[in-house]
């Protein structure tokens, strides 16, 4: 009920950019700018919500330390503190949109690409929604003479890439001494993702040491990127375009949105013009509350909101500070 009404929407759009330029690759190109650009209000709000949860790093750390044998206390806590600062959650969940789309561009790929009779794939509820049309079938025979299969009815070769397959699993070579096969797409891409996984992170001070947790959050933004390389040869070529053009989209939108984030110090080196640099649409981070004491003679500020964690606490002292002054007086 959800996955073919997006992945007959993906094939639609792609197949409809394909007849008016006829190149695969550029129509998988131009796809994915289109779904992107659709993402765009929902992508900025995910990099709003994790920078903000960045921002308040500290303060969810000093609930963490002060109520660290009461984890049920501690969430609540966090609760209390990201609403009060106006940080949702909901957020970072939509960073799992563009992996869930990943699943219905594949089937594109390695079907849609693949099919020889497209006429089930062009209709939406009994009605031709393209005007294509395909030649009969004609059989792929092997060197034996076996059908293996058949001429799809698009062609998925991409001209400006030396005809390369984009269903297919082509520009693979194999590591000499090891063995292993690895594409030259996914090495595109691991590059390209390692640039968004350090943006993604928040400036850090080269000065300033960083805590156990931070430090990993760190390394992972590297090691995850790589791991691409393990599975690169089951990836077909059309799918590591849509991810390399998704990824640049996504840098371009950090850029705008949160700047160069984490990406310098580099090796211990910052260019000039990463230095101070503000970003064109920037991200708000919730201002803590103030701290500023009274000038004489100022009227007082109103009374600050104690947390219901606070106020239990509190309660529950002075009923046990009552007991014990109650049994000293029966005592005398």
């Amino acid at each position: 009920w959800l996955f073919t009404p997006i992945f007959q929407a993906f094939f639609l759009l792609l197949v409809g950019i394909d007849q008016v330029v006829p190149d695969i690759g550029i129509a998988i190109i131009l796809t994915t700018i289109l779904v992107r650009t659709a993402m765009v209000p929902l992508m900025r709000r995910q990099m709003v919500s994790m920078r903000q949860l960045q921002a308040i790093q500290p303060e969810i750390k000093e609930i963490q330390r002060r109520y660290k044998n009461d984890r049920m206390k501690a969430q609540q806590a966090q609760s209390e503190l990201m609403k009060e600062r106006g940080v949702s959650q909901a957020g970072c969940l939509v960073g799992m949109l563009p992996l869930l789309l990943l699943f219905p561009f594949y089937q594109v790929i390695r079907e849609g690409l693949l099919a020889s009779d497209l006429t089930q794939m062009v209709q939406v509820f009994g009605f031709k929604v393209l005007p294509i049309s395909c030649p009969p079938p004609v059989p792929i025979t092997n060197a034996l003479g076996v059908v293996t299969g058949y001429q799809p009815c698009i062609d998925p070769h991409i001209p400006w890439l030396g005809g390369i397959n984009a269903a297919g699993y082509e520009g693979v070579f194999t590591l000499p001494y090891i063995g292993i096969g690895i594409s030259v797409f996914a090495i595109v891409y691991t590059v390209i993702q390692l640039v968004a996984s350090r943006m993604a992170l928040p400036a850090h001070d080269p000065n300033t040491q960083l805590d156990q947790s931070v430090r990993t959050q760190r390394a992972m933004s590297i090691w995850l990127p790589l791991i691409t390389l393990l599975y690169s040869t089951i990836i077909p070529v059309g799918l590591f375009l849509y991810l390399i053009v998704s990824t640049i989209y996504q840098v371009v939108q950090q850029f705008l949105t949160t700047g160069w984030g984490g990406m310098f110090p580099l090796f211990g080196w910052t260019p000039g013009f990463a230095r101070d640099h503000k970003p064109r649409f920037p991200v708000a981070v919730p201002a803590a509350p103030s701290t500023a004491s009274r000038a004489a003679g100022a009227p007082a500020g109103p009374t600050p909101q104690r947390s219901a964690i606070d106020r239990a606490a509190s309660a529950n002292a002075t009923i046990r500070q009552r007991g014990r002054q109650g049994r000293r007086g029966r005592r005398r």
